[in-house]
């Protein structure tokens, strides 16, 4: 059973580290290569939404794998097989990060989308000028919910390293 729960928490862990890693390479590597190596806004905007779009999707596969591991825990806890009880912290983090990770993924990623493609179609100045203002207010709140969620997974990696350690 304790290597059951070995491999538990190595999921989460590994899943918590495309969580959060993935966002800092695409913030921190890809974003400005991006716009400074593709040349135009519009291709360069469309390559990082379709680059946004995997990451979400890998955020959904890691999500799944953390549900998955703290209900795991969870239960072996219950039937006393494993000496951790999972903390409040730990659930309200997990739940936090989920709740922000879907309004990104269902609601405010596709609506940013739909917006950017509305603004790269868009025939002349002033009309094109408004869908891109109309893009970018949505964008502001977006970008700070994913360093948010970012903050939330670091936290939460916090606290299963802390777990570890005897008090």
């Amino acid at each position: 059973m304790r290597q059951g729960l070995i491999a538990c928490i190595t999921c989460e862990l590994l899943a918590l580290a495309v969580w959060i890693g993935g966002l800092l390479v695409l913030v921190a590597a890809v974003i400005p290569a991006v716009f400074n190596t593709f040349g135009g806004q519009d291709t360069g905007g469309f390559f990082l939404t379709r680059a946004f779009d995997g990451y979400n999707r890998l955020v959904l596969g890691g999500a799944a794998i953390l549900i998955a591991g703290i209900v795991w825990r969870a239960w072996l806890f219950q039937k006393g097989l494993a000496e951790q009880e999972i903390t409040r912290t730990e659930w309200l983090l997990l739940g936090a990060m989920l709740l922000t990770a879907g309004v990104i993924t269902f609601v405010l990623h596709p609506q940013a989308a739909a917006l950017q493609a509305q603004a790269f179609a868009s025939k002349g100045d002033e009309a094109r000028k408004a869908a891109f203002e109309a893009f970018f207010q949505l964008h502001k709140p977006v970008r700070v919910l994913y360093i948010v969620n970012v903050g939330l997974g670091i936290a939460l990696l916090t606290v299963r390293v802390r777990s570890w350690i005897p008090r």
